[in-house]
């Protein structure tokens, strides 16, 4: 399915991962050892997808294009280089962390400088309206990532704060990647608008399906089942259980939460489940799909927007 979604933008993606490489060299030999590691392990390309489905929808590709995926691709590189050490995690879609192999310090550093490249890429090709965007992303990833930590520490999220905290830490990413994809056709401000809109339902689309992969059985995917869980982190699927419950089990399950053993676990996610927990999220998860195809019709027919349509039902249909 990937492949018919790249098909209208298949050179553009070649291109840009010259671009790309580009972008992310250094004088510095060891930065560079890293930064070829990373290239090498790239994942879908999703966001670089999105930037030029966005544009290819809105007007025409040319270089701000560019720009705009690579500024994007090089924050999200460093922001999951961040994570990795702020989570411990040691691997990464399968292979060694950057954290793994050469330690914190220097992940941070690493991580550092692909922030400040992203900015310093859209500084030199003038592209003010683009950075503004993305600074608010930014922003509000970090926001998202503290108030998780806060009512986390509390065990008091619910279901308006659990959207808010994802609208954060993940959609807005998503979403300045389409709106950025629309700046960088000069397109008017409304249709940037209904990109930024598209993108924001379509990321919180996606973040709930992967929000879902913590209930599926172990080894389905890279992610390990529980994971959410034994970090104490209250998605959708026990938020709607949690509430729905009565006071004694709530009490219960929340205990079993807090004591953070892995042979609960199991427990937990059968909670959830008998409780129409993972039923509800679903349906959420197309409620917010269907919006964001919805908001679609606000843009002119092209090849661009159907491989966008399709996009879509991949993000929440993924399997990883």
């Amino acid at each position: 399915m990937l492949n018919d979604i790249k098909k209208p933008i298949s050179n553009h993606l070649e291109k840009f991962e010259d671009f790309f490489k580009q972008n992310m060299n250094s004088d510095i030999k060891l930065l560079n050892l890293i930064v070829n590691y990373i290239v090498r392990r790239k994942g879908k390309q999703l966001r670089p997808m999105l930037v030029f489905l966005s544009a290819g929808a809105c007007g025409k590709i040319e270089q701000p294009a560019y720009v705009a995926a690579g500024m994007i691709e090089l924050l999200h590189t460093a922001t999951l280089i961040h994570d990795d050490i702020v989570d411990e995690a040691y691997e990464r879609r399968g292979f060694f962390s950057i954290n793994a192999l050469w330690r914190s310090k220097v992940a941070v550093l690493v991580g550092d400088f692909l922030l400040s490249r992203g900015l310093q890429v859209a500084i030199e090709h003038n592209q003010i309206d683009m950075l503004r965007v993305i600074n608010q992303a930014v922003k509000d990833m970090s926001e998202g990532e503290l108030l998780q930590i806060e009512r986390s520490r509390k065990m008091n999220i619910d279901e308006e704060t659990y959207y808010e905290i994802i609208r954060k830490k993940t959609a807005s990413l998503i979403a300045s990647c389409c709106a950025n994809g629309a700046i960088a056709t000069k397109a008017p401000d409304e249709m940037v608008d209904t990109m930024y809109q598209f993108g924001l339902n379509l990321g919180i689309a996606f973040q709930i399906r992967d929000d879902l992969f913590d209930y599926q059985p172990s080894g389905a995917i890279g992610k390990p089942t529980g994971n959410d869980i034994k970090e104490q982190k209250l998605t959708l699927p026990l938020i709607y259980s949690l509430k729905n419950a009565n006071k004694q089990e709530r009490k219960r399950i929340l205990r079993l939460i807090t004591r953070g053993k892995k042979e609960s676990i199991p427990e937990i996610i059968a909670f959830a489940k008998h409780s129409g927990g993972l039923e509800y999220t679903h349906q959420k998860m197309l409620e917010f799909r269907d919006k964001a195809k919805d908001i679609l019709n606000n843009i002119p027919d092209s090849e661009y927007k159907d491989s966008l349509l399709i996009l879509t039902d991949f993000m929440v249909n993924r399997n990883k």
